[in-house]
């Protein structure tokens, strides 16, 4: 698609990555490990770009969802081996466009029903 060939915007995007990946080290500090709130901050703050007051900020969210972050990395993964299993399968026949309508068509979906609804759209794009 062409999204990230801007060097500013792929810098954007591998920022937002950072970001995801300080949300599942602190996720699991705090409810595997018992971090405290200090430490939960001092790791953010020595790892991002964060200003103090969206610190804490993300520090409430996260004491309050646990597994937040953990379950969105998790849907984000299986997502994204859902577009390649369209890929592969469809080929020139896969349209980006159609794929995302066809996974947020149906809201909020348990991942095994997400692959259900992905599986009938790719069988229903063969035909």
């Amino acid at each position: 698609m062409g999204a990230f060939e801007d060097p500013y915007k792929d810098f954007g995007r591998l920022g937002s990555e950072i970001f995801r990946a300080i949300r599942l080290v602190v996720d699991t500090g705090i409810h595997a490990k018992a971090w405290s709130e200090e430490q939960f901050n001092t790791y953010v703050r020595e790892n991002s770009s964060l200003p103090g007051g969206k610190i804490a900020s993300e520090i409430r969210r996260y004491y309050v969802m646990p597994g937040q972050a953990t379950s969105y990395k998790i849907g984000m993964l299986k997502i994204l081996e859902l577009q390649e299993k369209a890929r592969v399968e469809l080929g020139d026949k896969f349209d980006i466009r159609a794929f995302h309508d066809t996974v947020l068509g149906g809201g909020a979906l348990p991942l095994s029903i997400l692959e259900r609804v992905v599986d009938n759209w790719i069988a229903s794009q063969k035909d």
